[in-house]
């Protein structure tokens, strides 16, 4: 019933995609490489619809809610490896660096599946130290959207609505990294996400929430 009506609702929705200078959008319906890919957990909705056709595999939590999300994003075409900072994390990212080697896309809700909201996780930077892939940041903002009451302040944006594809310039990770550098590409990871965020939220003329 979700993933039905989440697909009628995405028929609707009219999507604006902008960039900064470096950096590199996927394409609308289009499949994507062997890349690291990040964006904040409240635009789970939109971007499941979006980006259905990049046959992308998602790093969600091992919970019971985990395990809805998991078989809805299936009927939209995505495989899911099975983790999160907080259970399993080492397998997780095992399973995405097969996905890597095996030439396919692996993306992360970088502050889930917990938060606190807008604060990355390692788990990206861990996995692009790992394979040698840079990670790509973006965020979909919608015009209109009910805002829930959750710790990530999740988006349901409204039929016929426009989304703003705002993408970040790459982060790139070299592979010898230290432990200090591990926190400094954290930082630098969660920068680009913001820059994604605010970028669309400028574009849409709406103010910080």
């Amino acid at each position: 019933m979700v993933w039905a009506l989440v697909s009628l609702l995405g028929l609707t929705w009219r999507f604006d995609t902008i960039a900064e200078e470096g950096a590199t959008p996927l394409v609308h319906g289009a499949g994507a490489d062997a890349e690291i890919f990040c964006f904040w957990h409240q635009c789970v909705l939109p971007c499941a619809v979006y980006f259905r056709r990049t046959g992308a595999t998602i790093l969600i939590s091992r919970s019971f809610d985990g395990e809805l999300v998991t078989r809805i994003l299936a009927m939209f075409g995505y495989r899911a490896v099975r983790g999160s900072s907080s259970r399993g994390g080492r397998e997780g990212l095992l399973g995405l660096k097969d996905v890597i080697e095996a030439g396919g896309p692996a993306i992360f809700t970088a502050d889930g599946p917990r938060g606190p909201i807008y604060q990355t996780k390692m788990g990206p930077i861990k996995l692009a130290q790992m394979t040698g892939e840079r990670i790509g940041a973006f965020h979909l903002e919608p015009k209109r959207a009910w805002r829930m009451h959750s710790w990530d302040r999740f988006l349901v944006p409204w039929p016929f609505t426009r989304i703003v594809v705002s993408w970040a310039r790459w982060t790139e990770v070299p592979e010898d990294l230290s432990e200090e550098g591990f926190e400094v590409k954290r930082v630098e990871v969660n920068a680009a996400l913001e820059r994604a965020r605010l970028h669309a939220y400028a574009r849409l003329g709406k103010a910080d929430a």
